[in-house]
């Protein structure tokens, strides 16, 4: 799956098109996903199935479900989904507080 930005959308709309010839194209707004551009000539079966991810790689950004659960949601193995992922710039782990003492914790073992 092909993803773009609003800028590079609109600076260049005919290679957004060229893609969703071979596949549904993710617009991005920020590192959001935004909206998607499907070509009319592709089945709804053939659609469907390349929609799961873009809707799983949502839910999984917005915390809705967990890496497993949205690779399955997916249909794409783990790996696969996490390679997804990380081609739309999704971060699979976020930091947070626990994470900075963790890290603090392991500094001072290393030492």
């Amino acid at each position: 799956m092909y993803a773009t930005n609003v800028r590079n959308l609109k600076k260049n709309p005919s290679e957004a098109l060229r893609q969703a010839e071979e596949s549904p194209v993710l617009v991005l707004k920020g590192n959001t996903p935004n909206a998607l551009i499907v070509h009319l000539d592709t089945s709804l079966d053939k659609t469907k199935n390349m929609l799961n991810p873009a809707l799983a790689s949502s839910l999984f950004k917005d915390k809705v479900l967990s890496l497993g659960a949205a690779a399955k949601i997916s249909g794409l193995c783990l790996s696969d989904f996490i390679d997804h992922l990380a081609e739309l710039d999704i971060d699979i782990v976020t930091a947070d507080q626990q994470t900075k003492n963790e890290a603090d914790t392991l500094k001072v073992w290393l030492s």
